[in-house]
């Protein structure tokens, strides 16, 4: 049986459930409300407050599906609670970046500036060099994240670019000079 499926989700206080029909899960929370519809297949039952997902059979669809159910309807109720963030670094000689209203403008060593407006549900700030990416919806978040990344990816070179702050640039040597 799936280890992630099998277990329990904990719904913590002032977090309201409600599972409809085609198993549509809304999870309300202090920081919004956010809905899904989830795989049919998947029972998906409240028991006081932990939700149980189980699986109809063991074919190998509903193995992956279990444990996908879980995870996401896990996610959903961390977000209306603790949020996600992904903080990203601008590093670069004249690289930087600068936030009016909801549209990130960034300089980004190309001929004109980048601009980006964030997506519905989601809000970036800028601290100096870093972007902190922040929302409830864990996958609109890491998604915008990735689509600031993906307009100037770290070189291994130099390291300019956009990272992940935990993100590891693996360097290289440039040419070796010859005398």
């Amino acid at each position: 049986m799936s280890r992630v499926g099998r277990m329990p989700i904990a719904v913590p206080a002032g977090v309201t459930v409600t599972i409809a029909e085609n198993n549509l899960v809304t999870v309300k929370g202090p920081k919004g409300t956010l809905e899904r519809v989830l795989p049919r297949e998947m029972e998906i039952k409240q028991e006081g407050s932990e939700i149980i997902v189980s699986r109809p059979n063991d074919l190998k669809k509903m193995k992956s599906l279990h444990g996908l159910t879980r995870t996401l309807i896990n996610n959903m109720v961390v977000g209306v609670t603790e949020g996600y963030t992904k903080v990203l670094e601008i590093n670069g000689v004249g690289y930087r970046a600068n936030k009016s209203g909801n549209k990130l403008t960034m300089t980004l060593g190309y001929s004109h500036p980048v601009e980006m407006v964030d997506p519905e549900g989601v809000t970036a700030t800028v601290d100096g060099n870093k972007i902190t990416v922040s929302g409830i919806d864990k996958e609109k978040v890491g998604q915008y994240a990735a689509e600031i990344r993906d307009k100037k990816k770290p070189e291994p070179y130099k390291g300019k670019g956009i990272k992940y702050a935990d993100e590891v640039i693996r360097r290289k040597v440039g040419k070796a000079g010859s005398k």
